[in-house]
């Protein structure tokens, strides 16, 4: 087996969400969760997931803060996964890559679901960057630009 880059130290925002969340079945895992899906076996279900390869993302989300673990609401011995609120702060990223699939797969007409506004039942409008003043923003009107490092203390030896 291939060991995995970690990117848990780096300095760039996207390497570093991908150690917690850049894999499929975690991404999955977080949108059944989002649905309401709580138990073990119903996320091996309806994902359909080796039990083991569950085990360990289900882990890796506990450990990364994305979800924790909590007794059965039903008062079993069981326990339930959660989300917490870092784990519902992945919904936008989760609604941006379906945007994304429904404007640029190939066949868009297989997609069996739409997202809507459950008060209005109307399709959401698609995600838009905008500015602090409200301006919408392309991708060519945004830059990544280096944060200022704080002065380092010398230590003299």
């Amino acid at each position: 087996m291939v060991k995995r880059t970690s990117f848990e130290g780096d300095s760039c925002p996207i390497a570093r969400s991908l150690e917690a969340i850049g894999d499929w079945w975690s991404m999955l895992i977080i949108r059944e969760a989002l649905f309401g899906t709580r138990r073990f076996g119903e996320f091996q279900t309806k994902l359909g997931m080796a039990k083991n390869i569950l085990a360990v993302r289900l882990r890796s989300l506990v450990d990364h803060g994305i979800l924790k673990t909590v007794p059965a609401s039903d008062g079993s011995a069981y326990q339930e996964y959660v989300l917490t609120p870092k784990g519902r702060g992945v919904h936008p990223i989760l609604v941006a890559l379906r945007q994304w699939s429904e404007e640029f797969d190939e066949h868009p007409e297989e997609i069996a679901t739409i997202l809507v506004d459950r008060e209005k039942g109307r399709p959401v409008k698609k995600l838009e960057m905008r500015a602090e003043d409200g301006r919408l923003l392309t991708q060519g009107e945004t830059m990544v630009k280096l944060r200022p490092v704080k002065a380092r203390r010398r230590v003299s030896g």
